[in-house]
Parts: C-alpha cells; sequence; structure tokens
C-alpha cells in the first residue's frame, strides 16, 4: 500500500513537472514586438473557434481585420468582413515604450503603451466557443476611447482581370464581376453590418457551363441565402458620424462610435453571425442571440476560452532546444515557428469550412504580397471558396500526429456536403455509380467553371475538364479517404459517415475505367487481368499517364485500410466487392537509372506539365515505403538518382520533399529542407510564410513543414513507433506525439540521448523502437 502511495505522489510529480516546463517552452514561443507596424503585412495572428484577426499598431492606432470561416459572397469570394481601428485619447502609445505580444498560452494579443504618466494595456481575444471578438482597454488614467468600423464594400466594388482570380470567374471575360455592397448602418448606439447573397451567383453560371442544367434542383448549393456579418458595440459608446478614406489604395467608409466620457476601464465587442436565411430579419434576430448568450456568459467566457487553448497546447508540442533563446538560431526558429503556425491553424479548430491553404483566416492587403496586386483586402490568389486538394491535403495530415482530430472536421465535411453533386456528375456524364471529384473544386463540389475550360472543342467528354494541367486529375481526393480512416486508427473513432463517402470514391474508379476500357475495344482488363488506369494523371505533372503510379499506391492503400477496419464497418458482400478491386490493381511502375532500380511516375505519359515529384508518392503520403518498411533502397535511389526528382527538389511552397527524405530516414536532408520551411519568413510575424506558388500565408508551406518535423522525430507502421528515424543529434528537443491505438508519446532528447520517454498507455512501450 506505502509503495503504490509512492508511486502515485511520484507521477504526481512528475506531471505536475512536465506541465510546468511545456508551459515554459511555451512561452518562449510567444511573439513580442517593441515597435510599431508600418503597415497591415506587418499584423499579428489572434482568433478562435473559427475567427481570425489580423492585429497590428499604425501611427499610434490599432487597427485588425476581421475573418470567419464560411463567409463566401455570390462569386465566391472569401470576404473579410471589415476593417476595426481603435483610437485612444490621449495616445497612450510612444516610440520608446510599446510592446506588442502573442501569447500563446490563452490565444490572445496584448498591447502595452506608455506615454509620459500615462499607461494602457488593450487585450483582444476572441471567444473559441461562440463568435465574439472582445477588446479590453485598462489604463492608470482615464482615456476616451474612439472605435470605427472601416468597410470597403460601402459600395459596389468591379474586378478585372487577376483580380477575378480572388471569387470562382477568373478569367471568364463574357462577365462583368463585381461585389455587391454590404448594408452598413447605425443601430442602437451599435454599428451593424453585413452581406447578404443575392439569388443568382457564380453556382448557376457553372452549372450551367458544365451541362448539370437536368440535376440543378438536385444539387447542394451553399451560396443561395448566405448571409454574414456582425456588429461593433461597446460600454457607454455611442455613434460619433461617419468618414471615408483610403488605407494602401483601398477607399473606404468609417463609422465611428465614442465613448461618452474618459474611463480607466472599457470593453468592446464585435458579435458576428453567418446564417443561411430568406430574410435579413432572420439573420438579425439570430446576431441578436450571439450578443444575448455573450451577455450571459460575460464571466465565464474568458476562463472557458484559455482552458481550451491550454487543453490544446498540452495535447502536443514540439519545442527545439528550449534551453537556447537565441533568435538567430535555426533550429529555435523552427521549434517556434511550428507552434506559431499550429496556433493559426487552431484559429479555426471550429469551422464550417477547412482552414484555406491560400492564407487561412489571415491575409491582408494584397499590395504586400504582390506590389502590382492594388486590390481590397478581400484577395487572395486561387480563389475563396474553391479548394485544391493536393494543397489542402498538406494543412490536414499533421493534424493527426498533432492529436488535432476534431479539427480535422471542417474538411471532412467539406467533401461530404459536395458527395452527391460528384455522384450527379458520374450518373449525368457517363451513366455510371461513384463520385468524380476533381483537383480543384467548388465549395459546392463541381470543378471550378474557368478551369473546367470556357473554350472546349466540340464533343469533347462533359466530365472532363479542357486544362493541360488538370486533366484527368481524379485521385487526389483518395488522401482525404486515408485521413477519414486514419481517424479511427489514431483514435478508434466511429467513422461510419465517412464510409459511404469512401466507398463511392472508389466505386468511380472501379467504374470509370472499366467504362473507359470499354469504349476502346472489347477487353474491360489488360492481360493479367487488370484496370487499366488510362487516361489518367501524376497529380499536374505526368499527364496522359498510364498506369500512374500515384493512383496505384492511393487505390491500394487505401483499399487495403478499409479492408482492415473492424468487421462492423463493412458487410460481407462488400468486402469481398473491395477485394476482388485490390486484386485486379496493376502494380506499381519501375524503372532503372544508371543500373539503380528506382520507381518510376507511371508506365508511360505523354508530357511533363509541372514540377510534382509523384515517383516519391508511394513513400509519402501512401507510406509502402519507408524507415522499417521492405525495399527502401529502392526509394531511395530514386531520390538519390530520378533525374527529375533531383530536378524538382526544393522547400519552397507545397513541396514535399523534406516529407520525402524524412520518411527514407535521410537525416541531413530532412533537417536541410524543413529547417527552410520553418525558418522566419523574412516577414514581421515568423511564420507569415509565401506566396511560394499559392498566396502568403502560405499554409501548405506550413503545413508540409510541419508534417516534415514530425516525421523526423516520430513515424509509425501500424503498432510499431520509430523514434528519431531522422532527429540531428545536435538538435535538443522535447515533444509530445500522437500516435494509433489512442497513444501519446512525450521525450526529451539532450546532446543527443534520449532523458525522458513517456509513452502512454505504458504497454505501448514495447512497440517503440529508439532509432537515435
Amino acid at each position: 500500500m506505502k509503495l503504490r502511495y509512492l508511486l502515485l505522489c511520484l507521477f504526481i510529480a512528475f506531471s505536475y513537472t512536465t506541465v510546468k516546463a511545456q508551459s515554459t517552452e511555451l512561452k518562449f514561443c510567444d511573439l513580442t514586438w517593441n515597435s510599431q507596424s508600418k503597415n497591415s503585412s506587418e499584423s499579428m495572428p489572434c482568433g478562435g473557434g473559427d475567427i481570425g484577426l489580423n492585429v497590428w499598431c499604425e501611427n499610434n492606432e490599432i487597427y485588425f481585420y476581421i475573418s470567419k470561416s464560411g463567409t463566401f459572397d455570390e462569386n465566391n469570394t472569401f470576404l473579410k468582413l471589415g476593417r476595426v481601428r481603435i483610437k485612444l485619447s490621449p495616445n497612450p502609445f510612444s516610440d520608446t515604450n510599446f510592446k506588442q505580444q502573442l501569447s500563446l498560452q490563452d490565444g490572445s494579443v496584448i498591447i502595452n503603451g506608455k506615454n509620459g504618466n500615462l499607461a494602457t494595456q488593450v487585450k483582444l481575444w476572441v471567444d473559441v466557443y461562440r463568435p465574439v471578438i472582445h477588446i479590453e482597454i485598462n489604463s492608470d488614467h482615464p482615456v476616451k476611447a474612439e472605435a470605427a468600423y472601416e468597410s470597403w464594400r460601402y459600395r459596389d466594388r468591379e474586378s478585372h482581370g487577376q483580380e477575378n482570380n480572388q471569387g470562382s470567374w477568373k478569367w471568364d471575360n463574357a462577365v462583368q464581376v463585381k461585389t455587391i455592397k454590404d448594408s452598413i448602418r447605425f443601430t442602437n448606439n451599435a454599428v451593424q453590418f453585413y452581406h447578404q447573397n443575392k439569388d443568382t451567383s457564380v453556382f448557376d453560371a457553372t452549372v450551367s457551363e458544365e451541362g448539370l442544367e437536368s440535376v440543378k434542383s438536385q444539387l447542394f448549393n451553399p451560396l443561395r441565402n448566405l448571409i454574414f456579418g456582425g456588429m461593433l458595440t461597446g460600454e457607454d459608446m455611442k455613434p460619433a458620424g461617419r468618414y471615408t478614406g483610403k488605407y494602401q489604395n483601398t477607399d473606404f467608409e468609417g463609422w465611428i462610435l465614442q465613448s461618452d466620457k474618459a474611463k480607466t476601464k472599457q470593453e468592446l465587442e464585435v458579435d458576428l453571425n453567418t446564417t443561411y436565411a430568406d430574410s435579413s430579419k432572420i439573420w438579425q434576430e439570430r446576431l441578436d442571440s450571439v450578443t444575448h448568450d455573450a451577455k450571459a456568459n460575460r464571466s465565464s467566457a474568458l476562463k472557458a476560452t484559455q482552458n481550451w487553448w491550454k487543453q490544446f497546447w498540452e495535447r502536443s508540442y514540439i519545442f527545439i532546444n528550449p534551453d537556447n533563446t537565441n533568435p538567430d538560431n535555426t533550429a529555435c526558429q523552427v521549434g517556434r515557428n511550428y507552434q506559431l503556425f499550429r496556433y493559426m491553424l487552431g484559429c479555426n479548430a471550429f469551422g464550417k469550412y477547412p482552414t484555406k491553404f491560400n492564407g487561412g483566416l489571415f491575409t491582408f492587403d494584397p499590395v504586400y504580397v504582390n506590389p502590382s496586386f492594388n486590390f481590397t483586402p478581400d484577395f487572395r490568389n486561387w480563389g475563396g471558396g474553391l479548394m485544391t486538394a493536393q494543397n489542402q491535403r498538406l494543412v490536414y495530415w499533421p493534424m493527426l500526429k498533432n492529436g488535432d482530430f476534431s479539427m480535422m472536421k471542417p474538411q471532412f465535411d467539406f467533401y461530404l456536403h459536395s458527395l452527391h453533386n460528384a455522384e450527379l456528375r458520374s450518373k449525368v456524364y457517363w451513366g455510371h455509380e461513384g463520385a468524380a471529384f476533381t483537383e480543384q473544386i467548388e465549395n459546392f463540389g463541381l470543378p471550378n467553371m474557368a478551369e473546367y475550360g470556357l473554350k472546349r472543342p466540340a464533343g469533347l467528354d462533359k466530365g472532363v475538364e479542357y486544362n493541360a494541367w488538370l486533366e484527368y486529375t481524379w485521385d487526389t481526393v483518395l488522401e482525404f479517404c486515408q485521413m477519414m480512416m486514419e481517424t479511427q486508427h489514431y483514435t478508434d473513432a466511429d467513422i461510419k459517415q465517412y464510409i459511404p463517402f469512401i466507398e463511392s470514391c472508389l466505386t468511380f474508379f472501379n467504374e470509370h475505367y472499366q467504362y473507359l476500357a470499354k469504349q476502346r475495344g472489347i477487353k474491360t482488363f489488360d492481360g493479367d487481368g487488370h484496370l487499366v488506369l488510362f487516361p489518367g494523371s501524376g497529380a499536374e505533372t505526368y499527364k496522359m499517364a498510364y498506369n500512374s503510379t500515384s493512383t496505384i499506391a492511393g487505390l491500394q492503400t487505401v483499399l487495403k485500410t478499409l479492408l482492415q477496419l473492424p468487421p462492423q464497418y463493412l458487410t460481407a458482400e462488400e468486402r469481398t466487392k473491395w477485394e476482388t478491386m485490390l486484386k485486379r490493381l496493376p502494380p506499381l511502375n519501375f524503372r532503372e537509372f544508371n543500373g539503380h532500380k528506382t520507381i518510376s511516375p507511371a508506365q508511360s505519359w505523354e508530357r511533363i506539365n509541372n514540377v510534382e515529384t509523384m515517383q516519391l508518392y508511394p513513400v509519402f503520403p501512401w507510406g509502402i515505403y519507408g524507415v522499417g518498411k521492405p525495399d527502401l533502397d529502392i526509394a531511395i535511389n530514386t531520390w538519390k538518382y530520378d533525374t527529375l526528382a533531383i530536378k524538382f527538389r526544393s522547400g519552397v511552397g507545397w513541396k514535399q520533399d523534406n516529407i520525402f527524405a524524412a520518411r527514407m530516414g535521410l537525416t541531413k536532408e530532412a533537417a536541410d529542407l524543413t529547417t527552410y520551411k520553418l525558418k522566419n519568413s523574412g516577414r514581421r510575424f515568423p511564420a507569415f510564410w509565401g506566396p511560394g506558388f499559392d498566396w502568403t500565408p502560405d499554409h501548405n508551406w506550413g503545413g508540409s513543414g510541419m508534417i516534415g518535423l514530425q516525421e523526423m522525430l516520430m513515424q509509425v507502421d501500424d503498432k510499431k513507433i520509430y523514434l528519431f528515424p531522422a532527429w540531428p543529434k545536435d538538435w535538443n528537443v522535447h515533444f509530445k506525439l500522437h500516435a494509433p491505438y489512442n497513444t501519446t508519446v512525450e521525450a526529451t532528447v539532450k546532446d543527443g540521448k534520449v532523458t525522458s520517454l513517456i509513452v502512454l498507455p505504458k504497454e505501448r512501450a514495447k512497440d517503440v523502437v529508439n532509432m537515435l
């Protein structure tokens, strides 16, 4: 009994020490600025729930942009919800006594200023559980506050040329694209603002262009009846007029609220609401409910939000060289920026829509990404409601090892909502079953109209995109099928809701390629009884491919994982069906370079169109080759000798060479490329990478860096856990990551030696292989 009590005390003491150490290490990752910013590109992210703010102080005034998941207009542009400006009188800010800090522990941004005898603190935080932004102002002497809501959508705005890349019209020159103005007004000592989508949108044009009018009434349309906006209020603040101005290159109108007298303590709120409704009256009623709920829970909201962030940070972390606070140490930058990027992902934990690869919730004035883009703050390249699978996947794969399983739901829901539309494509175009998902799809599951091809040859298959990059690129949805099943592998979660989706995606390949074979001749399969995956594609690179290796590897892995699920997920008939399909898959392709056997991207292809190294997709994401697995030398040969694999190698944007290197145990290469990914971005906020191939902040740049770092530390193969398979011995680290079977691994490495290792549950320790 005494021994049991002693062990319990030791466990509690050790747990307390670990949590305390983790809290101290996290605090070293907080970001502090001791001077004001020049413009919005020097902003700091802040957020929670599904809201993101870009916060900065410029010319003694505080600004923040507001972004919220799912605010898509008629053009399918991801609109910001405006900008707020706060001015305090007397001015508490000076050049010599200023501090702005991102506090990761509770997700807030705190701005401190001192000017003479006046000292003021402004704290901004977002309620994780309700769509409310809080601004708390505390001064040691009374100050008056002026809060203005600023909007560039006070009028209709036409857009032309490249600016149309922010929505879904892109280069359709037959349409004059216009962003319809918002409704903005003073009401009850507040500023109310909202955007109400019109009945007709780019959805209608897409359906018509793609020949789906016959099933239009059955199609999911997320743009119809969508209303989004909010209300700026302040305690004892009243309307104080309107004004016009220009920020950077964009004209705007402002609505001012002003405190009735100077105070030492003041609070402002921005309450937001996004809803589907036939009238703005219903939207208003639901916004009022948000306001009432926020008021009723004001005393507990901050504590609940702080607890959520506390649990978020305790769930997973990677701290590199935690005893070294030198900001110029690149390994330290890698560890800190990993945490900063995870914070940005956490700000959309409860989003209705997934975190977008091309900026997430934190885009800023586009002129600071590309000087020639003199567009509004609503702009981001590569669309608003448009999703690109090869980019999105890199944002969501790292959430598995982070244990952020619930944060993956918005991405999964995106596909579930679009499933019926994708199935209707197969039925209308080819008369067979299965979901026909393309690489670039709208938030309603259809290909982007412009990318689909606006000037198509007569008689071209309506189901195929007339696009050199995207034609026959069907297989990228398979990674999301695998992610869905991995959540079951990691947590034993019930994934019944995803099985019909996974089966429908597999059905498309099974039926479509038999359908195409029958169009060409009398035989359905090749001479060995295999499916003929032609025409196909190795992503956007190896075009008109015959038996693309990435497609074969994806189908093989998804089918094997599906068949390994617990018996309740498949009937005996379904299991036989998928076993038959697995047997019908053609084998992977190989070729030689200088006598070395390597993986070939396909059996054959007609042209190379992009710079993706598809021949290494069997390494990542599909995990057929890797540390502790058979024939790893073939994958390493591909890395070493394949001339295009060498030519395409890079750390920019969505490039995943760092992940390949880590998966193959190539320590130096993995460390060098991951360092390039996660070192300081060159912008004031060090995790605002990009634009790379996409936009800033480039979230698939950060996501690929995050995956690479995780794989350097820990790789899993069913129950096997390989620790430090590609970890530099001169990098000290303290980390906690998740593995399959509800397992967590926490370890500390110092001077090349493992000084602590905690595996929970304890019986999983026998499956750990230390490779350091």
